[in-house]
């Protein structure tokens, strides 16, 4: 049963070895990501930037916080007009208002293209 198994699934193979890889990936860029060296050399060209004039103190203090947010996982919302997005290539969504709709008329179309029927 395993040989038919695997001759059945054969044309899956390619897709099978690429979701392989992806993980692999993914698990590699995670590790490189929490490496606390590489952490440490983030933090220590932060503070070079900032003693050399080429970024604020406010600016370092805003980038070192999101370097040790991604370190323990916290999430925190950003400051009001500050939303342009986290610097780390990450979006955020804001929750939209909900739309108020009127209920169609008669012989108006809905959504569907159906036109409603009377009650």
């Amino acid at each position: 049963m395993d040989i038919l198994w695997t001759l059945l699934t054969l044309p899956y193979a390619p897709v099978r070895g690429l979701t392989a890889v992806v993980k692999v990936i993914a698990q590699e860029a995670e590790s490189r990501q929490r490496n606390p060296a590489n952490i440490r050399r983030e933090l220590e060209e932060l503070d070079r930037a900032a003693a050399a004039g080429e970024i604020t103190e406010r600016e370092r203090d805003r980038a070192q916080q999101q370097v040790l947010d991604r370190l323990t996982g916290v999430r925190r919302p950003a400051p009001a007009g500050e939303r342009r997005g986290t610097g780390d290539g990450e979006r955020r969504h804001t929750a939209a208002a909900p739309v108020a709709r009127r209920p169609a008329r008669d012989g108006e179309r809905r959504r569907g293209g159906q036109p409603r029927r009377g009650r």
